[in-house]
């Protein structure tokens, strides 16, 4: 049988994960990506068990192990008190429950395009899609591809092959990648808060492929109404808002000399009724995408990928394979967009009901069993079981 010739538009983690996978199982697949050079934007992010077995099964699990630094705890303090109000370890699932791993969103794209090129994939740059139609994607050049049997949408949350989100969350972050300090927990994401009006965090991530120095991810909530004023004043003023927070992130601070030595990350909310739109199949963050509070996004386009590497080898006929695909994923989506929906006014609002809910009921309640071994398994992404159901085809 001819092998299936499939277009991917976006050379990121849906993108290059899909075509690694789909290649392995002897598909003829093209990347096709905007910049000239491509390359990742951000800082850190946890690769959650999940989707470390995605990484496993391209090939790139190792790899990308030797570079992260492994992630046991989630946890956070709310000021002034100091009280404890996020706390997940991964061993609540059990004793010897693989943990998350903090890693560079460099070195992430590094092992995937590593192994997608390994493997033989082309990637088509300079090639910026703005649309498809009957199997060809459409440039903004005017020009068109050749015909294809399948394109894959991973142009994420502003692909212009998806449904835009109404508007992106009042808050999002700024993020910086820097040099590890002492003083800081290498094996957890922490976290501090003033109401859920202020957060900041650091998290480490390990290291960059070829370079020897360990790195931490800093982040600072800020809304999108603000990030002009922000852009406009006095950097040490705002250093000083930071450390009034949290005074031991005064070493980190002291690496950011300008405003350009961080990244504004903005984030959406939106979860497309199925994947399949406008003659293509979405993964990753062109079909939902949400806040990062639950750390899902890298992990949830990996099992994007994976599902639909699954539904393709189990079915010979493209459009049941398609079904399939949007039924092993449809559940477990859902499932997190709420989640991630329920949680993100208690840690980024200016609902002062929201934060006090989380500081008195919901932290409390978070440490009476089964609760902790439940959020282990949610920050896990193992809730309603993704990979049992993925596995679950090739067993039929």
């Amino acid at each position: 049988m001819r092998p299936l010739e499939i277009a991917i538009a976006g050379c990121g983690v849906a993108g290059l994960a899909s075509a690694a996978l789909l290649t392995r199982q002897g598909a003829r697949v093209v990347i096709f990506d905007k910049l000239e050079t491509p390359k990742p934007i951000g800082s850190g992010i946890i690769m959650q068990p999940v989707g470390l077995h995605v990484l496993d099964a391209i090939g790139a699990g190792e790899a990308m192990r030797a570079l992260g630094a492994p992630i046991t705890r989630l946890y956070g303090q709310s000021a002034p008190r100091g009280n404890v109000v996020l706390d997940v370890r991964y061993d609540a699932r059990g004793k010897h429950a693989p943990s998350g791993l903090g890693v560079h969103r460099g070195a992430l794209f590094q092992v995937l395009f590593d192994a997608a090129r390994a493997l033989g994939v082309p990637v088509e740059s300079g090639r910026d899609v703005v649309g498809v139609s009957d199997g060809r994607l459409r440039f903004a050049d005017g020009a068109e591809s050749a015909k294809f049997d399948l394109v894959i949408d991973a142009l994420g949350a502003r692909s212009p092959l998806s449904h835009a989100a109404k508007a992106p969350l009042p808050f999002g972050a700024l993020w910086a990648s820097l040099k590890w300090v002492d003083g800081f927990d290498g094996a957890a994401l922490e976290q501090r808060y003033e109401a859920a009006r202020k957060m900041t965090g650091v998290m480490p991530i390990g290291r960059l492929a070829g370079e020897t120095q360990d790195q931490a991810a800093f982040f600072w909530s800020l809304k999108h109404t603000d990030r002009a004023a922000w852009q406009a004043g006095d950097l040490e003023a705002w250093k000083h808002e930071v450390r009034a927070l949290w005074p031991k992130t005064a070493p980190l601070l002291d690496q950011i000399h300008r405003h350009e030595d961080l990244v504004f990350a903005a984030y959406a909310h939106r979860t497309l009724r199925e994947p399949l739109s406008r003659e293509c199949v979405h993964v990753g963050d062109s079909w939902h995408c949400t806040s990062p509070q639950l750390g899902q996004g890298a992990n949830m386009a990996l099992l994007d990928a994976y599902a639909l590497a699954a539904a393709l080898r189990s079915q010979s006929d493209l459009s049941i394979a398609l079904g399939e695909y949007a039924r092993l994923r449809l559940w477990h989506i859902r499932l997190y967009q709420s989640a991630s929906f329920l949680f993100t006014p208690a840690y980024q609002s200016e609902a002062a009901i929201a934060a006090w809910l989380r500081d008195w009921i919901m932290s409390p309640i978070s440490r009476v069993p089964p609760a902790p071994a439940v959020l282990a398994a949610l920050v896990a992404g193992e809730l309603g079981a993704p990979l049992a159901a993925i596995a679950g085809i090739d067993r039929q």
